[in-house]
């Protein structure tokens, strides 16, 4: 898991990508993990088993779930999410890309196509304590949103398409999309910082 911030919200992020994947069906229907208990992310912060379930309780009692939308992004909802709950393992999620929209058509395509490597869940911090070996043991969270991201691939991991098979025309996308993220990331690794130089 991965830890960030989003620009537009201030939410704190955190990204999951699973040997069990990210699953669309034919109908768009997606289910996963959105968050995985004890396990340290990259800053060290540690979700704690239960830190999702007060903020779940408020949400079923206002009768509200969580936004499903795409790369954090507010602005662009792109299905709805009809299941949310908490088990051994972390916050499992289940829901609909809305193909209505067009960007929820593409979310669909790329899931399908492997393009789509996860989910990153937004929120905030409610309660936390420091632990021993570095970052934050996190024991409760307000959860806001789940969104469908493209990341940098991490080693060993994979995600499952369910249902028929990406076409040519998905597979060659796919493609372009890893090869354009390695180029670029290649780029940021060669980028040399300027030295700092004061006038005198």
């Amino acid at each position: 898991m991965e830890q960030g911030r989003s620009l537009e919200t201030g939410l704190e992020t955190k990204f999951a990508r699973f040997g069990d994947g990210l699953q669309v069906s034919d109908e768009a229907e997606i289910a996963g993990y959105a968050s995985l208990f004890d396990r340290p992310d990259q800053s060290g912060d540690v979700v704690a088993r239960g830190a999702y379930s007060a903020a779940l309780r408020a949400m079923a009692a206002q009768g509200r779930t969580v936004k499903l939308l795409w790369q954090h992004d507010p602005a662009q909802p792109i299905g709805v999410w009809e299941e949310l709950r908490e088990d051994e393992r972390g916050l499992w999620v289940k829901g609909r890309l809305l193909q209505g929209t067009q960007r929820g058509r593409e979310a669909a395509a790329l899931v399908a196509a492997g393009a789509l490597d996860g989910l990153s869940i937004g929120y905030r911090t409610r309660r936390a304590e420091r632990r021993a070996e570095g970052g934050r043991l996190l024991t409760e969270l307000e959860l806001w949103e789940v969104s469908l991201v493209t990341f940098p691939m991490l080693s060993g991991a994979r995600v499952a398409a369910k249902g028929a098979g990406a076409d040519s025309t998905l597979r060659e996308l796919a493609a372009v999309l890893r090869d354009a993220r390695h180029e670029l990331a290649q780029r940021e690794r060669a980028k040399i910082k300027p030295e700092n130089r004061t006038s005198r």
